[in-house]
């Protein structure tokens, strides 16, 4: 069941961004720097971190932010990005469903410098909820761009 929601929230992030190219860098309003194509970015660190990083214990240090530059994600997200940013997305997410299906079981751990130990359960758990909060913002951003809700 958690495998399930989480994709089919992944999937509405897709859906939130089907047919834009360019418009995916468009700002909400400013100053926000927040964009569909920021929102990719975003949740492709949040997949790698959580999935590779904390889990696989893989040294594999964010694509778009750093310690240096914490909202790299948002700050660089350039109609330029686009490309980049789905194939990104696209890696880690494909990572994770792979992670997710060789593990013997959701108590597995890992360690994350923040919380501690966290099982893959949690993790799924808090991915749903990640992506859930950031389409709720997708919604906003698409409707923006060109009217379109409920997509």
């Amino acid at each position: 069941m958690l495998v399930n929601v989480l994709a089919a929230q992944r999937a509405t992030l897709e859906r939130k961004c089907t047919g834009l190219n360019a418009e995916l860098a468009r700002r909400s309003v400013e100053p926000s720097t927040l964009s569909l194509l920021g929102l990719v970015r975003h949740l492709a660190d949040i997949e790698r971190r959580w999935f590779r990083h904390v889990l696989a214990g893989q040294d594999a240090p964010a694509r778009f932010s750093s310690a240096e530059n914490p909202d790299g994600d948002f700050d660089g997200a350039e109609p330029a990005a686009v490309p980049a940013a789905w194939q990104a997305w696209r890696e880690e997410v494909a990572f994770a469903e792979s992670f997710v299906a060789g593990a013997p079981h959701l108590d597995i751990e890992g360690h994350d410098a923040w919380r501690g130990r966290v099982s893959l359960r949690w993790v799924l758990i808090h991915m749903i909820e990640e992506y859930a909060r950031h389409n709720g913002h997708a919604d906003l951003l698409r409707e923006r761009i060109d009217g379109a809700r409920g997509l």
